[in-house]
């Protein structure tokens, strides 16, 4: 079942983007006043007859918004990095824009309330993502979080969350017995009841993180605070909810069996289905003569085979040959002993580190999608030498095969490029944070955000 607090994280980001839809409409609105300024006449026509024009550009800019990563409800940036989206947001916005106008002439706003429109919505935009910044930076706005416990899960808390925008830390409450890993400073040793001292304190929502269960919660005080309205989280469930991945080294099997999600339904399903079907297909008709290019550009360079087919490990652990563009030499194993990628890896070759970067090598994949093999959305595949070790040496990785393989994911949003076993063990908690609560929602995010990573050339080797 879903937290209240994650739908409300979704609500606030529905009402970013009505508000922001709504900012641009009205610069569009008023630099038509601009422009039309001598002649009331035309602009009492325009505001009139057009109003759905400076819809679509409002759609077309957070759309780009979106693709750039500023409605995401687990990310919080600084401000150089939020300015700098916002101006590719507004840049490629208008290209897409130009595109729209040439196609269909007849939405088309004119050249000077375009370049009036975009530079004024870009104020208004940065003016409110200032505004709200500022307005729920102060404590009155933010969740008051008590946590049960201060060891090890506590400082797992602790550093995950010390900066957290919208959660006020009021203290760690050390449990009997049990190690204390948080400063002295964040301890609290209440003199009065739990439930008590949640009410003077005004505590919203306490998390347990006991590091040893057995005897050590209060249960009779934590379901006082329950029944006095104080919400009582599990820190696998406070921590998937907040940070958007499930914490391995903290989950235990039964966590994962009662606390929901895992939707293998048959409305699901094909929705899913239908989903790749659609934009893997309309992908393909668009990047069709790219693939040419680089297919051309590998021969060029190193002759054939082009494509390069290699075992992977796809839902259930079933094994499949995944398509790439080949971009390393044709003896980069020539021993036959799997390895990681790495930085600077020498097995590639010059233009193999051009589509690997801008991941134009992937591209073929798009032809396993449609073969029913992998997904568009979920946990890039492994190979099989890697899947037996990560799975000897990892808890629950093998959970991650309980969906099929995608060729964008979760992980590769929110983690750089793994190239070793820790780095395995990273990436898992945000596959089982997907193979939890995937949905055509969830997978639409995914994959506009993915032009996020292409664009700024994150995590590829």
């Amino acid at each position: 079942m879903r937290s209240p607090f994650a739908s409300r994280k979704w609500q606030l980001l529905l009402v970013l983007w009505v508000l922001e839809l709504l900012l641009v409409f009205l610069a569009v609105r008023v630099a038509a006043w601009l422009r039309f300024l001598h002649d009331p006449d035309t602009h009492a026509a325009f505001v009139h007859d057009e109003p759905l024009r400076g819809l679509i550009v409002a759609a077309f800019v957070t759309f780009a918004m979106a693709a750039f990563g500023l409605y995401q409800a687990y990310v919080r940036y600084q401000r150089h990095d939020l300015v700098l989206r916002l101006v590719l947001s507004f840049v490629f916005g208008g290209i897409g824009l130009l595109v729209l106008y040439y196609l269909v002439p007849q939405v088309y706003i004119g050249r000077g309330i375009l370049a009036m429109a975009l530079p004024l919505a870009l104020l208004a935009v940065l003016g409110s993502r200032k505004l709200a910044q500022q307005l729920f930076r102060g404590e009155g706005f933010k969740r008051r979080i008590l946590v049960l416990g201060a060891g090890d899960n506590a400082a797992l808390i602790h550093a995950a969350l010390h900066a957290h925008p919208s959660l006020l830390m009021v203290g760690f409450l050390p449990l009997p017995s049990q190690p204390i890993k948080v400063p002295d400073e964040l301890l609290v040793h209440p003199v009065c009841s739990l439930a008590e001292f949640g009410r003077r304190l005004r505590v919203h929502e306490i998390v347990s993180a006991p590091d040893e269960r057995r005897g050590g919660l209060p249960m009779e005080e934590m379901l006082a605070c329950a029944q006095a309205g104080i919400i009582v989280t599990d820190l696998s469930s406070f921590l998937e909810r907040e940070i958007g991945m499930v914490e391995v080294a903290a989950v235990d099997p039964s966590w994962l069996l009662f606390s929901g999600g895992f939707d293998h339904s048959l409305p699901r399903r094909l929705s899913k289905r239908f989903f790749d079907l659609v934009a893997a297909s309309t992908l393909l008709l668009v990047a069709w003569p790219l693939m040419l290019g680089v297919a051309l550009g590998i021969w060029l360079e190193s002759g054939t085979p082009v494509l390069f087919r290699q075992s992977r490990v796809g839902e259930g652990g079933r094994v499949f040959d995944l398509l790439k563009f080949r971009s390393m030499r044709l003896d980069a194993e020539s021993d036959g002993v799997a390895r990681w990628a790495r930085q600077g890896d020498d097995r590639v070759t010059r233009f193999g580190r051009f589509i690997r970067l801008t991941r134009l090598d992937e591209l073929p994949q798009l032809f396993n999608v449609l073969r029913g093999q992998m997904s568009l959305v979920g946990p890039r595949p492994e190979r099989p030498f890697f899947v037996d070790q990560l799975s000897s040496s990892i808890r629950y990785y093998p959970v991650r095969h309980c969906v099929k393989p995608g060729l964008t994911g979760w992980a590769q949003l929110r983690y750089p490029y793994g190239a070793s076993v820790e780095d395995a063990r990273e990436k898992l908690k945000f596959d089982l944070f997907y193979a939890k609560n995937h949905n055509l929602l969830f997978d639409l995010v995914i994959l506009v955000q993915t032009l996020e990573v292409v664009v700024f050339r994150h995590g590829a080797r």
